[in-house]
Parts: structure tokens; sequence; C-alpha cells
């Protein structure tokens, strides 16, 4: 490597630095969040064959057959798909993630208050964390990828267990959590940008970002979405199934790409 193409790399990998600091120093500078009180009113709160909250229940099922889609992906894998078999272990990890998501939120639902809410956050933090250091492995280095996995997973699991122990004491704090959420959707698209691909179809990581982005706008509207659909489906019900086809996007990325050659 020259030295100018090293000093680039050097550059590209301090902005992923200055960013990953900028935004742990913003979460530290931020007052504390607690949880909104009103965040458990949703829209559609029907009764729908015996089960509370029906659509927003149901809408979850949507992660269960992406999650085991992955799973086979992964299991009959009739060719090579990562360069480092570290990178098989963290897609692993974030699909199961999603498969526990299913489950949890699904849970939340039944019965919407802060004690479930972990349910539905926790698995969510492994999904996020995984994937982070599966693009770090991926587009910067597969060795820091690789060390930075448990790591991630454990500040995910803490993050959640921060605002939980937080609400049950009066004093939650969605700061951290929240940290881990939107952080890797921020950096995932960076990287993608600064650093060159390893494997082919790339371009299914942006459709990931982009429904994970519809999502989390008809999270916002849930109540808007209800109205405007006069009542048939709310946006947090639709919501979900964003987020499955967010990871769907993942699933098709690695059931159909192939490793470039290393440098």
């Amino acid at each position: 490597m020259n030295p100018a193409n090293a000093f680039t790399y050097r550059s590209r990998v301090a902005t992923m630095i200055a960013l990953a600091v900028g935004a742990v120093v913003l979460a530290l500078l931020l007052p504390r969040i607690p949880q909104p009180a009103a965040y458990h009113a949703f829209a559609d709160q029907r009764t729908m064959m015996g089960i509370p909250n029906f659509w927003n229940v149901i809408s979850n099922a949507a992660f269960i057959p992406v999650g085991l889609a992955a799973f086979w992906v992964m299991a009959r894998n009739p060719k090579p798909r990562f360069h480092a078999s570290f990178e098989r272990w963290a897609y692993l990890v974030a699909f199961a993630g999603v498969l526990l998501v299913g489950l949890g939120s699904g849970y939340y639902h039944l019965h919407p208050d802060n004690q479930t809410l972990f349910w539905d956050r926790l698995p969510m933090t492994l999904v996020f964390m995984a994937l982070l250091s599966a693009v770090i492995a991926e587009r910067i280095d597969t060795m820091v990828g690789a060390l930075l996995l448990l790591p991630f997973l454990l500040l995910g699991i803490l993050s959640a267990e921060v605002w939980r122990r937080g609400e049950l004491t009066g004093v939650g704090d969605l700061r951290f959590y929240l940290l881990v959420q939107f952080y890797p959707m921020l950096a995932i698209p960076l990287m993608m940008a600064l650093f060159p691909a390893r494997y082919t179809r790339t371009r299914d990581m942006s459709w990931l970002v982009l429904w994970y982005a519809m999502a989390k706008a008809l999270e916002q509207w849930d109540a808007a979405v209800f109205r405007a659909t006069g009542g048939v489906m709310s946006g947090h019900a639709l919501k979900h199934l964003a987020a499955a086809l967010a990871v769907a996007a993942l699933v098709v990325m690695v059931a159909h790409r192939e490793p470039l050659a290393s440098e």
C-alpha cells in the first residue's frame, strides 16, 4: 500500500472513530430521556379472536419465517459466503435476534408496559450490535470486527438493562438504548460509502437501511396511518412488516452474494 492510499485509509478509519466518539459524547451530554408515559397507548388496541392488541401482536409473526429462512440459508450454504468464519457467527447472532424479536415483541404487545417492553428491546440490541460488528469486519478489518462482537453484544444488553433498572427506580433513561439502536443505522451506510466492498450484492444492505427508516416512520405515524386507512391497520403494525422486510433484504444478500477476491 503506498503512503497516499495508507493515509486515505487512516483518514476513513478516523472518520468512523470520530462518529462513534461523537455519538457517545452526545448521548452523555443530552439530558436523561425517560420513557414517555403515552408510549404504550397504541392507536389500534382492538381485541380479535381473544387476542388483545391483535394486529400489533400478530404482525410480529412476520419475523419468524424471515428468521427461519435466514437459518436455512446459513445451513445449506452450498458455496462459501464468507471470507472468515467469524462473519458467519455474527450473522447467526443477528438472525437469532430476529427470531427473538418476533417472540419478544409479540409478548410485549399482548400487555404493553415497561416490564414487557424490556423483552421487546433486548433482542433488538443483539440484531443491531451483531450486524454492526459484521459490517466492520467486512468493510474495515476482519479481526477488529471479530474482537468487537462480544463487547458490542454486552453493551447492547447493558443498554436495555440500564433502562429497565432505571424505570424500576423512577429514573428511566433511554439515551444509551437509543445509541445502540440508531448508531449502527448511521455507521453502516457511512462504512458502505467510505470502504470498498468485499462481497457482491452490497446494494441489498441499502434496502435494509431504507426499510428500517420506513419502519421508524410508520412507528411515529402510528395514529395517522390508522386514521388514513379508516381504522383498518395502524402504523405500528405496518412497522413490524417493514422491519421484517429489512431483515429479508439481509437474508437475500447473504443467500446470493459472492466473496470478491481478496486484495
